[in-house]
Parts: structure tokens; C-alpha cells; sequence
């Protein structure tokens, strides 16, 4: 008979291991002919000609495709806040408060963003000025968003799409720069972090279950 330790170890190892698949970070990079088939996707699920010209937003998404190696990366976006949101159509939020937009758009990509294996990673309100020369631009606020690959990346933009669930992100912002990063160095990483906090669950459950000669 297998020990009752054992088999509780088992579980959260399997747990473990299910969430270093859902987690992933390591692929096959895009191919061209997936890139094309994105943005064509892109375009039909926003309702626009998928042989239509693409926008200034579309033309950086594929270049940042074309630049796929597989792994995962981070989107650092920097954020300047309108007044009032401003909907280009108007709208029942029409004149509305730019922070409440960017709740809702919150509401709709961050489970879109975790269904593709993407984490926002932190999220800051900025408190003022350090190094700031003369006509630098001024942000509100900081958001780090990690995603799976470029891959689940599209994959997610699409489903945005379909929800048109950026009208409220565009009426919220004045301005925005995001910055694609690759990870070289991280002292303490989410994997690590998560083998922690369920190998301390299963040894509390452990001492607990002992303690009640369950096993």
C-alpha cells in the first residue's frame, strides 16, 4: 500500500507539473505563413477586410510577430490617462471617467490573457518624477504583462477582437509607448515561486493530516 504521504506529494507534484505546461514560455517561433493568417484573422474578427491596409497598431504587431523565437516576453506599457474617456462613436460611456474605461478593459482582457498562458506580472500607479529631462513624456501609470509567446499573443488579440474589447482601452488613454522585453535575469521566477507556495500547501497539509492520524 502506498504511504498516504506519498500519494499527497503526488498530487501537488501533478498539480505542478500541469501548471509548468499551462505556463509554458518555450515553442516553435512563427511561421510567416501564421503571421498572415493572425492578422487576416485579426481583421475579420474586428469586423474590417482582411485584404484592407493595415493601421499603424496592426503594422507593429507584425513586425513584432516576424520577430518571434518561441519563448516568452514581457509588454512593458506606460500610460497616460485622458480627463474624460472618449469613445470614438459615443456610446453609453460616452464623456464617462477614463479610469472606469480602463476597469471594464480590464475586466475583459485579463481572463482572455490568463486563458493564453499570459500573467500580468505588476501594475503601478506612478508617484512622480526622478530623471526627467526637459520634455520627456509624463505617464500615470506602469503596467509588466507577461505572455506565453508571441503565438498566444495573437491568439488573445483575436479574441479581443471578437469582444471589441479595446474600445474602452482607446477611450481611457491619451497616450500610450509599450516595450516588448525578453527575460535575461530573474532572481526569483514565477515557476519557482508557484513549486514554493504548493509544495508549503502540501506540507501543511501534511502536518495537519498527521496531526489528525488521517494516515
Amino acid at each position: 500500500m502506498i504511504p498516504g504521504p506519498v500519494i499527497l506529494y503526488a498530487v501537488f507534484a501533478i498539480l505542478y507539473v500541469v501548471f509548468l505546461v499551462w505556463y509554458g514560455g518555450k515553442g516553435k517561433p512563427l511561421t510567416q505563413a501564421e503571421v498572415d493568417a493572425f492578422m487576416a484573422g485579426i481583421k475579420r474578427a474586428a469586423g474590417v477586410d482582411p485584404n484592407s491596409a493595415e493601421n499603424h497598431n496592426l503594422k507593429e504587431l507584425r513586425e513584432l510577430a516576424k520577430s518571434d523565437d518561441g519563448g516568452e516576453y514581457y509588454m512593458l506599457n506606460l500610460q497616460k490617462f485622458r480627463k474624460k474617456a472618449l469613445y470614438k462613436n459615443g456610446g453609453e460611456h460616452k464623456g464617462g471617467d477614463a479610469l472606469a474605461a480602463d476597469k471594464r478593459y480590464n475586466r475583459t482582457v485579463i481572463p482572455l490573457l490568463i486563458k493564453h498562458g499570459g500573467l500580468p506580472f505588476f501594475s503601478t500607479k506612478v508617484m512622480g518624477r526622478f530623471i526627467h529631462p526637459e520634455g520627456s513624456e509624463d505617464w500615470d501609470h506602469v503596467a509588466m504583462v507577461r505572455y506565453r509567446s508571441r503565438r498566444d499573443n495573437l491568439k488573445m488579440v483575436v479574441d479581443l477582437a471578437r469582444k471589441r474589447g479595446d474600445k474602452d482601452k482607446w477611450a481611457a488613454l491619451e497616450k500610450t509607448q509599450v516595450f516588448p522585453l525578453k527575460p535575461l535575469v530573474s532572481l526569483i521566477t514565477v515557476r519557482m515561486t508557484i513549486g514554493l507556495i504548493l509544495f508549503f500547501i502540501a506540507t501543511l497539509l501534511h502536518l495537519a493530516l498527521s496531526g489528525l492520524k488521517v494516515y
